[in-house]
């Protein structure tokens, strides 16, 4: 995404986490009754969900563009959101409600009836500090026409984003369906006008790469960096 997504060469991705050793978490075994796999595609009887705090049509994200398990997720990260204040600079395992995440992902795999496939998702968590000199509304607006782009391009399950705590350091994340729809819709004029005001709008940033991934019937989870 724009600033809070852009991504850069691989040479300018650097791993994320301190703790390198992988979370595990176990859960119950989902059931599988039936239902009507067609209402996985919709949310609150919509097919649109909003997957941002962007709420203009061209921002939300169609779930009939998508897989179940990938429709799916997007519906439970509605649910996402941070633990603690100091985001901006804690691991990120430890930063957001990812138990319920998964436990909401395993009740809508229940109600539908659907029986979930192993499957790995990709996400980029960029870390920034902006200087005092810095507009941080000039930063939305940039970020704001390239959100528009990647949700376009497809696959863009979910974004999230802080706010500048008392130094100017902030956390943006987004959770792609994979790493090459991640590089699809990177590649905009929107984002390569927020690639080229980087360096003169941040004093620091670093982005850095994760992998979650739920295994077969959502029996357990584990979100381990990008490798």
């Amino acid at each position: 995404m724009a600033i809070n997504q852009v991504l850069p060469h691989p040479s300018e991705l650097h791993a994320a986490i301190q703790d390198k050793e992988p979370i595990e978490i176990s859960t119950q075994e989902v059931a599988t009754p039936p239902g009507d796999s067609a209402s996985i595609f919709a949310h609150d009887g919509e097919h649109f969900l909003t997957q941002s705090p962007y709420t203009e049509q061209e921002h939300l994200l169609d779930l009939r563009t998508l897989d179940a398990e990938n429709a799916l997720l997007a519906r439970a990260l509605a649910r996402m959101r941070s633990l603690r204040p100091d985001y901006a600079t804690s691991p990120y395992t430890e930063t957001f409600n990812w138990d319920e995440v998964v436990e909401e992902l395993t009740r809508l795999v229940r109600e539908h009836g659907h029986r979930w496939k192993e499957t790995s998702f990709f996400i980029v968590a960029f870390r920034s500090q902006i200087p005092p000199t810095t507009v941080y509304e000039d930063l939305g607006a940039l970020d704001k026409v390239a959100h528009a782009e990647a949700v376009a391009s497809g696959g863009f399950l979910k974004y999230w984003f802080g706010h500048p705590d008392k130094d100017g350091r902030n956390l943006a994340t987004c959770v792609w369906r994979s790493q090459e729809d991640a590089i699809k819709g990177g590649i905009g004029r929107g984002h390569r006008k927020a690639a080229a005001a980087t360096r003169s709008l941040y004093s620091h940033w670093k982005i850095d790469r994760h992998r979650l991934i739920i295994r077969d019937d959502v029996k357990s989870w584990e979100l381990i960096d990008w490798e």
